[in-house]
């Protein structure tokens, strides 16, 4: 197994010759640390020292030229030097691993994942220039490794390192990817993991309303994890993307135009660039060429502290940008240590020299060219550049804290292993040891903040909000306006001081993206078909529906006794309708009943004054009168039918239209068989009269009406009438009425006086033709005839006629029927008594025609 195992990395690690069975020779030249101090424990170091590597074409006919890095990029060399500045910062310690020193070993990764495997590689097993057998029992060189600053080359470092459980604690590493376990086992880091960034850059772009939005993203695996954790909160917020792109550093300026396309064609505003650095800053260039302003951009913690990019005038169309970073920190001593880096400190080392015809822009090769010469004289205190601030020490403090992190894990556990051997010096640890303590490790930062890894080797998320606002030399700075804290409950996550942030093209407003204006109060968001979620038409609620707040999705149903108001935003009351007193129709019916009881009194009075005169004593006056009382009645009880229905106001105008009419109708029937009778008597021999007298007449009426009172009574005792909201009818409006609660005691009150109606017209029309100058019979046959037309009539109109409409109708046959047999049968009397007196005797009422 082991010898697979050396086979393997050494196929990784470069060509090699076997010597003998058990030894190899490698053919290509060993990968050295530009920077280096070997001590009691070494801890391994990645960094992108170099922006890019030099491609070389190989004719793989002789053995490949080592490879070269170009162009310096100060700030992983800033990250190289925290790194020695906290291992010295350590060794000069009493606290922290007394008695035990720390050295290092820097290598550089150029920018590249295959570099930084070989860097990998070289950590792992040193740069002997032949392996053997023993390489892969003995411990690693190193007992951890930090790095390196981007996601692509620590996943491959990661990946290698991983199965030899050496820890790899990243400062800058971002991928959500890296959390997986599985896959990489000794993964660490001590800056927050994607996945909260971009739960957060969701949450932000959630804040300021912005639902329509563009994404651009490196094409590594920083970019692609990073989006697509992005879009996937965004869908959960209900954001929605337009586009998203996706360039690298080596796209051409062809590929880069078609990208920048796509974004001026597009409708949103507002761009999420989670780009890393490097890959930007091409594009960059292009996008100040065009000279696009009115984007409103939202970036990514890799350039959102960017000096470079702030500190560049032709890129003040970022002003306004807003994105997460990670919390600043503060390093005493930090930029004292900087400046104290000279090549004289090692003077065959050709990166200190590169790094001081860098920052000095001279040379230290006797050239016949313009540039100057470095003395060695020139001073870093003087130089105010990327190197040198250290008020952004966003990621340099990440470097530090990795280092503390290892650092801590090795005193936890050379303090175990002392403790467990009785002796003041232990044996020196293993990198599996110092990954089994790592994961435990706790300390506190000079900041007071407890710092711990979870589970997956992530740290606590916390970010800054920053602010790209316009400085007054044309640049642009960061301006603190918020943070992010994953600690803190979800309400609190997100804290944003809004009223101090600038926005695209230095407006004071918070630019607006959407696809479809917000949908106000009232109305429904309904998706345009093919289109995103975000596009949608505003569509108005439908009557009895509500929606009362901005973008609903949906409209709602009133309770069923609210309806939706003219806004179709708030439920209310809905109307109660009922016949009232109030009202038109309700005044003129009232008028017409007290009006109907006004003509009954003045019939009743003229018929008082003259009772003696033959034409009021004929067809029996006791009959009369109570049939004026009756129909008084009557028009009395139409009045229980206008107002606000009630428990008692629904018992009794039922059953007092009932009683009264079956009164009205019981006299009627009386006179009319007193007519019968009365010609009847007249013929010889005949008695009649004596069976229906005054006495019979009068318990013909009470036995009558008694029945219908018989039939009330078991109404009301059964299933009495009741108040009733009826919300069948209209969906708008309540009509309240008087349920009659049963319908075979409603019905049989109606039939019952239908009954004696058409009985009495019966007798009244068989007695019509009478010999009789003031034959009576035909006024009651005419007075029924109008009574039985309305009521037959009132029943389909009834039935069909809607909410107080129906009592309308129902009123309006009372009074019309009532009014019917008053005019009828009274009238043509009082015409005789009033206008005809002459007419108005015995002989003449009497007397054939």
């Amino acid at each position: 197994m082991a010898k697979k195992t050396v086979s393997l990395l050494l196929l990784l690690y470069g060509a090699c010759v076997t010597a003998t069975p058990h030894v190899c020779r490698m053919l290509s030249h060993p990968v050295r640390p530009l920077l280096s101090d070997e001590r009691d424990i070494n801890i391994g170091a990645v960094f992108s020292l170099h922006r890019n590597v030099m491609l070389n074409i190989h004719p793989f006919t002789s053995e490949p030229e080592p490879t070269n890095c170009i162009s310096l990029n100060l700030r992983e060399f800033k990250f190289a030097q925290t790194l020695i500045f906290a291992i010295e910062e350590i060794n000069n310690s009493t606290q922290l691993l007394p008695g035990v020193t720390l050295g290092y070993k820097i290598y550089d990764a150029c920018g590249s994942v295959s570099q930084t495997v070989l860097s990998s590689m070289a950590l792992m097993n040193g740069y002997k220039e032949t392996l053997h057998d023993e390489s892969c029992t003995k411990p690693a060189f190193v007992h951890a490794i930090v790095g390196e600053s981007s996601s692509s080359p620590t996943i491959g470092m990661a990946s290698l390192v991983g199965p030899f459980s050496i820890p790899v604690v990243s400062h800058f590493a971002t991928c959500a990817c890296l959390s997986d376990r599985k896959r990489f086992p000794s993964f660490f880091r001590t800056i927050p993991s994607d996945y909260y960034q971009s739960k957060a850059l969701a949450q932000l772009v959630k804040h300021f309303g912005w639902t329509w939005v563009g994404t651009v993203r490196s094409r590594n695996d920083y970019g692609n994890n990073g989006i697509a954790a992005f879009e996937k909160m965004a869908q959960q917020e209900g954001i929605c993307i337009e586009y998203s792109e996706a360039i690298i550093r080596t796209d051409s300026q062809e590929q880069l135009l078609k990208t920048l396309e796509v974004i001026k064609k597009a409708t949103a505003r507002v761009v999420v660039a989670f780009i890393s650095f490097g890959d930007f800053v091409p594009f960059l260039k292009l996008l100040a060429q065009q000279n696009i302003t009115v984007l409103q951009w939202v970036a990514s913690e890799s350039w959102i502290t960017s000096r470079i990019i702030a500190e560049t005038k032709e890129y003040s169309f970022l002003t306004g940008a807003v994105g997460f970073a990670v919390a600043n920190g503060k390093l005493d001593g930090l930029r004292e240590f900087l400046v104290t880096v000279h090549p004289d400190q090692e003077p065959k080392n050709e990166l200190l020299r590169e790094f001081w015809e860098t920052v000095f822009q001279c040379t230290f090769r006797n050239t016949s060219s313009m540039t100057r010469v470095c003395t060695g004289s020139e001073h870093l205190t003087e130089l105010q550049n990327e190197y040198t601030d250290v008020s952004e020490l966003r990621i340099a403090s990440k470097v530090y804290t990795s280092v503390y992190a290892i650092a801590h894990a090795l005193h936890n556990l050379i303090n175990d292993v002392k403790s467990a051997t009785n002796s003041s010096k232990g044996d020196l640890p293993t990198p599996q040891k110092v990954l089994e303590y790592i994961k435990d490790v706790r300390f506190t930062l000079k900041t007071g903040e407890n710092f711990f890894f979870d589970a997956s080797g992530d740290p606590v998320a916390k970010y800054d909000l920053v602010n790209w606002q316009p400085a007054e030399d044309g640049s642009l700075q960061f301006k603190l306006v918020g943070v992010y804290d994953s600690s803190l409950p979800s309400e609190k996550l997100l804290q944003i001081d809004q009223e101090n942030m600038v926005w695209a093209e230095k407006s004071g407003q918070v630019p607006v993206s959407v696809c479809s204006e917000s949908c106000p109060p009232g109305t429904r968001k309904a998706v345009q078909k093919g289109r995103p979620v975000c596009c949608y038409d505003c569509i108005q609620c439908a009557d009895g529906e509500i929606s009362n707040s901005t973008d609903s999705s949906d409209c709602f149903p009133c309770d069923l006794e609210y309806w939706s108001n003219e806004n179709k935003d708030k439920c209310v009351l809905k109307v109660t309708e009922f016949l009232s007193y109030t009202e038109i129709m309700g005044i003129v019916l009232f008028i017409c009943s007290l009006t109907g009881v006004l003509f009954t009194s003045i019939i009743s009075f003229v018929f008082y004054l003259h009772k003696e005169t033959p034409i009021v004593r004929a067809n029996n006056s006791e009959l009369s009168f109570l049939l004026l009382f009756s129909l008084t009645l009557c028009f009395l009880c139409s009045l229980t039918f206008i107002g606000r229905p009630t428990e008692w106001s629904c018992m009794l105008r039922h059953t007092a239209f009932g009683i009264t009419f079956v009164l009205c109708i019981s006299c009627v029937l009386g006179k009319t068989i007193v007519v019968l009778m009365a010609f009847r008597a007249t013929l010889p021999g005949s008695n009649v009269m004596k069976w229906f007298g005054p006495v019979q007449q009068r318990l013909s009426v009470v036995s009558l009406t008694l029945i219908q009172v018989l039939i009330c009574v078991l109404w009301l005792t059964i299933s009495p009438p009741f108040p009733h909201k009826n919300m069948n009818y209209y969906r708008e409006k309540i009509i309240l009425e008087c349920h009659v609660g049963s319908d075979v005691g409603f019905w049989a009150v109606l039939g019952y006086i239908g009954l004696l109606s058409i009985l009495c017209f019966v007798l009244a029309f068989l007695a019509r033709k009478l010999p009789d100058n003031f034959n009576e019979a035909k006024f009651i046959t005419f007075s029924m005839l109008i009574f039985c037309a309305v009521w037959i009539t009132f029943i389909p109109a009834y039935i069909s006629s809607p909410g107080k409409y129906t009592v309308a109708m129902e009123i309006f046959a009372i009074l019309a029927s009532s009014y019917g047999l008053l005019f009828c049968i009274f009238a043509p009397k009082c015409y005789i008594i009033l206008l005809k007196p002459e007419q108005n005797t015995k002989k003449n009422i009497m007397c054939k025609p």
